[in-house]
């Protein structure tokens, strides 16, 4: 209750190599309106302690009476929200500058408040727990206001058969600050202490290849220099396959003692419990990825055309499929997202409109500038602010209409919800911004000049469905697959871990089949991946993309009451559980429809590209 999330896609690990050349006040984000200077953020710090002070005299008091309940409810909800919003105000001051010192001074003066709040309200739920359900059910009835509050507090009572004694609650605490030892080393080791390997490339630069440049060096055009950049980069992780192993594997066994600890039947269960996720949703994305290979199989044959290449490897996956010089400058990409969004309405189009317009978006690339892009929604009284690095090509439109999809979820969310109310889980999260990248593609499509545009369309979107459903689903399969030998027992070492991570690569990229190569060193990639370290996480990448494809098609289509439906999960927020919000509004995402829509839209994409290429041959 007490945290929002920052939504983020990471573009790249570090900032990009070319600036805006030209910017002015209307392309940075408005941060007075959070606070107008510093002190205003010092005032409010001053503020919340003395709210928290003042909350101390609610121990021991929320079942006393309604109206006891409902002055420490709000309370509590006050002390959330103006911390969030002083911790959102000192952490975008530092995005817009990683270097500067006050910024992040004043980021360390947020997280110590941050703390002082979270331990003031840790006696909130092991008291709401002891109140139980049923005495809860009836203070809530007796007050309407108290309403708001009965999802919230439902989150936190049905986790009663998982939770222990007050002494055992205290004792899990206590290991609170020690639980991410694993990750943590993980961490510094592969970010900061990695001893890069170093490559010359074919024109003759000697270059370091570390995470960063590998990412930019995986996309050369020249083959064989992607290749060596391959080789030296996962021969080095390969080096410390042993130290990985461990690292990883004490993660998995902390994962399964919590499980065991918290009554749940295993890692899986007990990750999915919070946001009440049936195991069935998780099973079925892995089922239908499977049983849908050959679409991704046929998308890498396309692409070895495309390239030129006919022993296509895995070192070709990230060049681009088409050499293009068109330009997209930010003015162009403002008004190819807002047409493209008409579909979702007036009131939507005009959130939008008015977001561009009162600067809620940084938008280039500067020196010190955080790298990637973002929204944060949490500043509930204000507004969204999104993050760009804007480079004037059609992925950064692309980029543009995923994060406003964000935005506009928080709006709308914030705008018809309490602030208790308003904050949504990644599960929905993700949704809002894989639809209007469904929207994007189908007016880019309809307004393309050339064979080569629409091209250039079509092939980004297949990269996103390969990178977001096929890639994320195969990462979960494999998480599955570790936690529950973990679950068991079983001991996994670093080489271990690398079998089972080699065997999917060469399943879901079709080496038996004769479609991709996989040597055997790539069986380490599972390493380098730091989302592992954040259990079942990233397969709510590969459902949220195939809930905004089935979304987003029937939009275009012109289906009845389809606007009116997702548009309904987006002002929700996070005032209901997510998969019986999403179930609610006609995706059902325990079946397997919308694992097929994504297939579908695949295939007719591909169709369409060879069609194009096709007709090109006959000229």
């Amino acid at each position: 209750m007490l945290k929002k999330t920052l939504l983020a896609t990471v573009l790249a690990l570090t900032l990009p190599l070319a600036f805006a050349a030209v910017e002015n006040e209307n392309d940075r984000w408005k941060l007075s309106d959070i606070y107008a200077d510093r002190a205003a953020w010092q005032a409010d710090i001053g503020k919340l302690d003395a709210q928290i002070k003042e909350f101390k005299q609610c121990q021991g008091q929320l079942g006393k009476s309604v109206a006891s309940l409902k002055k420490c409810l709000q309370q509590y909800t006050d002390i959330a929200k103006r911390n969030i919003r002083i911790n959102s105000y000192s952490q975008q001051l530092l995005d817009q500058d990683t270097g500067e010192a006050s910024s992040m001074e004043m980021t360390q003066l947020g997280e110590a408040v941050s703390s002082r709040a979270d331990e003031a309200l840790s006696f909130v739920r092991p008291e709401i727990l002891k109140i139980g359900a049923a005495r809860m059910q009836k203070l809530i009835a007796q007050d309407k206001e108290l309403l708001q509050y009965r999802h919230a507090l439902d989150q936190i009572l049905r986790a009663a058969p998982h939770t222990l004694d007050q002494k055992g609650e205290q004792l899990i605490a206590a290991f609170g600050p020690i639980v991410n030892s694993a990750g943590a080393a993980y961490s510094i080791f592969s970010n900061a202490d990695m001893p890069w390997p170093k490559v010359k490339l074919s024109n003759g630069e000697e270059v370091t290849i570390d995470q960063s440049a590998y990412t930019k060096y995986r996309a050369e055009n020249k083959r064989a220099d992607r290749k060596l950049v391959f080789d030296a980069f996962w021969g080095k992780w390969k080096e410390f396959e042993r130290t990985f192993g461990v690292t990883f594997y004490e993660m998995l066994k902390k994962d399964s003692v919590m499980a065991k600890v918290r009554n749940h039947p295993d890692s899986l269960t007990d990750a999915l419990f919070a946001n009440r996720l049936p195991v069935a949703v998780y099973d079925q994305l892995i089922t239908q990825v499977n049983q849908n290979l050959p679409t991704l199989h046929r998308y890498f044959k396309l692409r070895a055309k495309l390239l030129g290449v006919t022993d296509l490897g895995y070192h070709d996956i990230y060049p681009a499929l088409l050499d293009t010089k068109i330009e997209y400058p930010i003015e162009m990409g403002k008004k190819l997202m807002i047409e493209s969004a008409r579909p979702l309405g007036a009131d939507y189009v005009a959130g939008m409109q008015k977001g561009l317009q009162d600067r809620w978006m940084d938008v280039y690339p500067r020196p010190r500038k955080r790298s990637g892009a973002y929204m944060n929604g949490a500043v509930y009284d204000v507004h969204p602010f999104v993050l760009m690095n804007y480079n004037n090509d059609y992925e950064s439109v692309s980029t543009l209409a995923h994060e406003w999809g964000h935005a506009m979820h928080s709006w709308l969310a914030n705008r018809s919800q309490t602030f208790i109310n308003a904050d949504y889980p990644i599960f929905t999260a993700e949704i809002a911004s894989t639809t209007n990248e469904g929207l994007l593609l189908d007016y880019m499509l309809k307004q393309a000049k050339s064979d080569d545009e629409r091209l250039l369309y079509l092939g980004s979107s297949l990269e996103n469905f390969r990178g977001t459903f096929f890639r994320q689903a195969m990462f979960a399969d494999f998480e599955r697959t570790v936690h529950a030998r973990a679950d068991k027992g079983e001991a996994l070492t670093g080489a271990e871990l690398s079998k089972i991570y080699l065997d999917l690569l060469r399943r879901y990229h079709g080496e038996k089949e004769g479609v991709m190569k996989i040597d055997e060193k790539y069986g380490i990639e599972w390493a380098y991946i730091p989302h592992f370290y954040n259990r079942f996480y990233v397969f709510q990448y590969a459902t949220s993309i195939s809930a905004g494809t089935m979304f987003a098609d029937q939009i275009l289509s012109g289906k009845p009451g389809a606007v009116e439906r997702y548009l309904g999960i987006l002002k929700a927020g996070g005032s209901q559980y997510p998969y019986e919000l999403v179930k609610g509004a006609g995706v059902d995402l325990a079946s397997p429809a919308p694992y097929q829509a994504v297939v579908k839209r695949m295939n007719a994409i591909m169709d369409e590209m060879e069609t194009i290429l096709a007709r090109r041959a006959k000229k």
